[in-house]
């Protein structure tokens, strides 16, 4: 018996692939993604001071990846705008969350116990996005991977990877919160998502699409869990990610090699240095015991050797 059939895994990976994402959990999206954006500095005044602005903020919080994904592929940006229910499903919780008397929508929402149920929701509908975005650019670009890794990451972390856009939007000028520079945690696993099925679409995961999509979600929906309940924004993947960097792009193997070229070199260069320093000393130290006096004397004295010398010699000579 398949051990998928045993754990009775394959009836919840098809219960999960059927399963809607309207309304409910595309409400959990909207909620989390405008809770996200009012948690922003300087967003609430935004916000009073521009209507327009924060509700344009909020769709591309919404629809970012959507947006991000049909410039990509040569499509119009605004087709996301085109689903009628869904803008105004987003412009509704939009204004309950920004403009509701009191707060009470936020506060209702900001609960831990039911924003870790949205968050939940929300990281499911993740694992939609990257397969839909993977899905469509396998229809047009059937033979590129790297395509189809493209916009599967576009279409699931499209929010943060425009954020500098959305940002200008509010007056914000911040380039280096660019998520290219330093990623976060969900852009990164939609990254991992992204070449997941990316590889699983062109067959070099064997693995069929269903437990996949099982395996990814659970995943990201635990670990989100755990992020919130412990209150630590650390990737899983950490000690992975600084093990690859240390090994492939901060160099020590040529600043190794480097080093042990430069050493001979440095040695040499001392030595020199101690040699012309200790001949440095010496003359130093001969200028210091030279005097005029003393000079003037040994020439004198060799004077009257020469002359003694030669007397000596006239003498033999007679």
């Amino acid at each position: 018996m398949d051990l998928f059939e045993l754990l009775y895994l394959d009836q919840l990976s098809h219960g999960l692939a059927n399963l809607s994402m309207f309304p409910y959990f595309d409400m959990a999206h909207y909620v989390v993604s405008v809770m996200a954006l009012r948690e922003q500095p300087g967003a609430l005044e935004v916000s009073r001071a521009s209507p327009l602005a924060c509700w344009f903020s909020s769709m591309l919080y919404c629809f970012g990846g959507a947006v991000l994904s049909g410039i990509m592929l040569a499509e119009p940006p605004v087709a996301p705008l085109s689903n009628g229910t869904g803008v105004l499903l987003a412009s509704i919780i939009w204004y309950l969350i920004f403009y509701c008397p009191m707060d009470v929508v936020y506060c209702c929402a900001a609960l831990l116990p039911l924003r870790l149920v949205l968050s939940g929701m929300k990281e499911v509908t993740r694992t939609w996005k990257v397969l839909g975005g993977v899905t469509q650019a396998h229809k047009k670009y059937k033979d590129s991977l790297l395509v189809m890794i493209a916009i599967g990451w576009a279409r699931g972390a499209g929010g943060g990877l425009i954020s500098n856009f959305e940002q200008l939007v509010r007056g914000v000028w911040k380039p280096e919160t660019n998520e290219l520079l330093k990623m976060s945690y969900p852009t990164k696993i939609t990254l991992i998502g992204a070449v997941l099925f990316a590889l699983q679409q062109t067959h070099y995961l064997p693995l069929q699409k269903h437990h996949l999509m099982l395996f990814y979600t659970i995943f990201i929906v635990v670990n989100k869990s755990r992020m919130m309940l412990t209150g630590s924004s650390s990737s899983p993947f950490a000690t992975i990610e600084s093990a690859i960097y240390k090994t492939l792009f901060t160099g020590h193997a040529y600043a190794a090699l480097t080093n042990e070229v430069k050493k001979p070199c440095i040695d040499n260069g001392t030595s020199t240095t101690k040699t012309k320093e200790s001949n440095e000393k010496v003359s130093s130290e001969q200028r210091k015991t030279f005097h005029p006096h003393e000079g003037q004397s040994r020439i004198l004295k060799a004077k009257e050797e020469s002359e003694d010398e030669e007397t000596e010699n006239s003498k033999k000579i007679n």
